[in-house]
């Protein structure tokens, strides 16, 4: 069995927990690889946001976190777990949940379109500190609802308990195949989220940009910049993310400890 090893460079926790995860895989005869290529799981180590990292270089390799974050939905392994947690990988006690991504373009006024990458939890529309953004929301070329928002997110289940959970979105279970879409603070009495197949094709286009508004696509939190007239199109990738369960826990186990 090869480890291939993906830390949070900037948290002194994680280089730590590195270290360790080394020194037991060496006690153990596994071999930590260089190459995600030839890898046959990838150890992530941070919070969410290293995993979400991880997910996007992963190649569809089977993902397990070890927890140096706060709330840690994703992460299963506590740092104090970590030989327990190698022993079930080498001995193959474990199964894979395969969770659903987005993806997408944005279709500039001028034509050019700019590719969106896979995203495990959410591609969302958002804003700076200045003015609101006005958009209409179309599901398979349908129109949903225009609005007058600091923005708009489109998420998987995965990322149910992410962004869209702190602007009120749904719970979901994350094996569902759905797409959730919440509104960001919209100026509507109406700001409930919608719920649609994961078949489904979301377009937003944006129609204003007040002056000094700057908006971006943003996906699992990575920016990119949007205008007034681009469009964004948004479906299920043909990717999924591999995560590794160790523990029969179920969902509800997970929201509950975690909430608590």
């Amino acid at each position: 069995m090869k480890l291939f090893i993906n830390s949070d460079s900037n948290n002194d926790l994680s280089l730590k927990i590195q270290y360790e995860l080394i020194q037991i895989a060496n006690d153990m005869d596994i071999e930590i690889a260089n190459d995600i290529d030839i890898t046959d799981i990838i150890i992530s180590i941070g919070g969410d946001g290293t995993f979400l990292k991880t997910s996007r270089k992963s190649k569809e390799k089977p993902i397990i976190g070890i927890n140096t974050g706060t709330l840690g939905y994703l992460t299963e392994i506590k740092p104090g777990d970590i030989r327990h947690a190698l022993e079930n990988l080498r001995d193959g006690d474990y199964h894979i949940e395969n969770r659903m991504m987005l993806e997408g373009e944005i279709i500039r006024e001028n034509g050019e379109v700019e590719k969106i990458p896979p995203s495990l939890n959410e591609i969302g529309i958002s804003k700076n500190i200045f003015g609101v953004v006005r958009f209409d929301m179309l599901v398979n070329e349908k129109l949903i609802n225009s609005y007058t928002a600091d923005g708009i997110l489109v998420c998987t289940p995965t990322g149910s308990t992410a962004y869209n959970l702190s602007c009120s979105g749904p719970i979901v279970d994350p094996t569902a195949e759905i797409i959730t879409l919440t509104p960001i603070a919209p100026h509507t009495i109406i700001n409930r989220s919608i719920v649609v197949a994961d078949t489904s094709i979301i377009e937003i286009k944006i129609t204003e940009l007040r002056e000094n508004t700057s908006s971006f696509v943003l996906y699992d939190g990575k920016p990119i910049d949007v205008y007034s007239n681009d469009r964004i199109r948004i479906r299920k990738s043909d990717k999924v993310t591999k995560i590794i369960k160790l523990e029969d826990r179920s969902f509800i186990d997970t929201i509950r400890e975690t909430i608590n």
